[in-house]
């Protein structure tokens, strides 16, 4: 066999040897890829992941270029959520005091408020109902009853005059009447402590007292307020009138 021939079948024995070589080669890298297709994706899960270790792979007698292949790491997504979760926690509670204080005026402006206006208002005493005057039941306490009645009403008059009167007219018995004057004989006769006749107790009897002409303060007062038109008051007064 010529020298020739032998050299090229040599040759090719090895350019067949390089080309199964290589073709392990690219099998080998395909199997990578599919291999890091499979890997669940980090994205979804948000989880870091951690970079694996090169896998070096030879096409023929070269090297091929180093690939890294990712790998998902449980235990370090549970750590980064729990960190998470207490990251929060601590903002929370760092957050809470400037929170209440930032609230506090709030809360506080409206006690401050009334304070000030009740202290703006001045303190107004009531004042306790006057206690009602008591006057005995004689002709003192009569007499006295009636000068009160007759200064809220403007109705002149003094103790020692209407006393005097009194005494004249009926001897300051209440329930005094005469029945042999021309009153009584006209029909009208007067009655009373003062002697009043029926129709001039009427006109002037005076607001507040009882309308009974034998009443000792509502004879005395309603005699006086027509002393008072006519005489200019009781006090002026000395005989019948």
């Amino acid at each position: 066999m010529p020298k020739n021939i032998t050299a090229l079948r040599a040759r090719s024995r090895e350019l067949t040897k390089a080309h199964k070589m290589s073709i392990a080669g690219v099998a080998a890298l395909g199997c990578c890829a599919l291999a890091v297709t499979a890997a669940p994706s980090e994205a979804q899960s948000k989880t870091q992941a951690a970079p694996a270790a090169s896998v070096p792979v030879k096409i023929g007698n070269q090297p091929a270029k180093a690939i890294k292949v990712s790998v998902t790491d449980q235990m370090a997504a549970q750590s980064l959520k729990a960190e998470t979760i207490a990251a929060k926690q601590t903002a929370a509670v760092k957050q809470a005091p400037v929170r209440q204080a930032a609230a506090q005026p709030v809360q506080q402006r409206p006690a401050q408020q009334a304070a000030s206006r009740s202290a703006a208002r001045p303190q107004i005493q009531q004042q306790a109902a006057p206690t009602p005057k008591s006057y005995t039941n004689n002709l003192d306490g009569w007499i006295r009853q009636s000068l009160d009645i007759m200064h809220q009403k403007g109705i002149p008059g003094s103790y020692n005059g209407l006393y005097r009167n009194i005494m004249r007219e009926s001897s300051g018995n209440p329930m005094a009447i005469n029945l042999w004057d021309i009153n009584a004989q006209n029909g009208i006769p007067s009655k009373g402590l003062l002697q009043v006749i029926q129709p001039t107790f009427t006109t002037y009897h005076v607001e507040g007292t009882s309308w009974n002409i034998y009443d000792p303060v509502a004879n005395i007062t309603a005699a006086c307020n027509y002393a008072a038109h006519r005489y200019g008051s009781m006090d002026n007064v000395n005989s019948a009138y």
